[in-house]
């Protein structure tokens, strides 16, 4: 890990600090790309998505971006607008957005934390892998749009079905 800071782990700590700690123990490549802000990767079930953490000092709000690296192609941007009002609805924290710049698809969590501004490791843990599971949970849905051909029903529909059992 690039940029390392040092801190007491035991504790709540700086927000991007506590991403880093975390981020460290579990062997996930990070770097800091401002004083506020990281970057780090992690691999899911589908993909490796790009994580990122910004804390908005002034807000005492961490925001969570979790990129699965799906660039959505103009000819599928009305049916994968369909697809995200409808993944939307199945989601109690955080949802899923579509950058208008570059068309980038990602997962967006803003994390409200005390006037202290510290985040707990239990905090860091339920939120990043929160991001990555509803990012695992919702991939195959869109690339049944993008490259499936299948309207945004199906896509959810076939997405949603749970393997009764593993392989």
């Amino acid at each position: 890990m690039q940029g390392s800071r040092e801190f007491a782990r035991e504790e709540d700590a700086a927000p991007v600090d506590m991403l880093a700690s975390l981020f460290e123990a579990r062997g996930w490549p990070c770097e800091f790309v401002a004083e506020d802000e990281i970057s780090g990767e992690i691999k899911g079930s589908w993909a490796t998505y790009t994580l990122r953490g910004i804390w908005r000092r002034e807000d005492h709000v961490l925001q969570l971006l979790c990129l699965p690296d799906i660039r959505i192609p103009d000819d599928k941007l009305g049916n994968i607008y369909e697809l995200l009002a409808m993944v939307n609805e199945q989601l109690w924290v955080g949802h899923f957005d579509m950058w208008s710049n570059g068309s980038v698809l990602l997962y967006r969590h803003g994390l409200l934390l005390g006037d202290d501004g510290l985040l707990s490791l239990a905090q860091a843990q339920v939120a990043v892998e929160a991001a990555v599971e509803e990012c695992d949970r919702f991939y195959p849905a869109f690339q049944f749009v993008l490259w499936g051909d299948k309207s945004p029903t199906e896509a959810l529909s076939s997405a949603m079905v749970d393997a009764a059992g593993e392989a």
